[in-house]
């Protein structure tokens, strides 16, 4: 092996442990969930499949120049990022939908609710056959928690909430807003409150440093979903 492809490797191997020291995966803290999350969360009857590694919640490096408390979303690698201070982040993996994929310029949150009641839009009554209305639960798409998106003062129709389909966190899927595992959800809700700025990236526009889909086996766009 010549010097030059030795010391290539090496930087590569720097590089890659630098990486590896820039992420600190949290673990989700049960003692900030409620009485009834924990309930509910007992209740459930999805599978709670386990996120793959790229889409943990993590503490990252984070060089862009939002101020510390706004959300950030990058639908293209799909990750949302809560700013901290310091250069630092909490970064969550979401799964986005077509809706989400369209939808892309600075809201404030609006609204917040724990456990939301889900009131399908009349296109998604046509186009999934679901039913009116969905009571809140464990099994409500809407999940644990819901931020409401509001732009100019009005209600985008758009929402960070949670999932009963985590097997699909880090893909696209048919229908849907920004979604987050119920764990994930519960843990950014208790970070934001009315009025967080949240800056949703144009398409192409995200410039994260990771390469999640390299490391998600059987990762991609899904489809008939919802």
């Amino acid at each position: 092996m010549s010097l030059k492809v030795k010391l290539g490797l090496l930087a590569a191997g720097l590089m890659l442990s630098g990486c590896m020291q820039a992420t600190t995966y949290e673990a989700t803290n049960t003692q900030a969930f409620k009485p009834k999350d924990k309930e509910l969360l007992a209740k459930i009857r999805y599978t709670n499949t386990p996120v793959a590694e790229p889409y943990r919640r993590a503490i990252v490096d984070y060089h862009r120049k939002e101020a510390a408390g706004s959300i950030v979303v990058d639908s293209d690698a799909h990750y949302l990022y809560y700013v901290l201070d310091g250069g630092k982040a909490i970064r969550y993996g979401i799964t986005v939908g077509e809706e989400a994929m369209a939808w892309s310029g600075i809201a404030k949150v609006g609204a917040m609710t724990e456990w939301p009641a889900w009131h399908p839009t009349k296109s998604e009554i046509e186009r999934l056959g679901v039913p009116t209305f969905v009571a809140a639960g464990p099994d409500n798409p809407m999940g644990s928690r819901a931020m409401y998106l509001y732009a100019n003062g009005k209600d985008t129709l758009f929402r960070i909430h949670g999932t009963n389909q985590p097997e699909y966190i880090g893909a696209s899927i048919s229908s849907g807003c920004i979604r987050l595992t119920n764990e994930d959800a519960i843990d950014l809700y208790n970070r934001v409150k009315v009025g967080t700025i949240v800056v949703v990236l144009d398409p192409k526009k995200g410039d994260s440093p990771y390469k999640p889909q390299m490391a998600l086996q059987g990762g991609g766009t899904y489809a008939a979903m919802q």
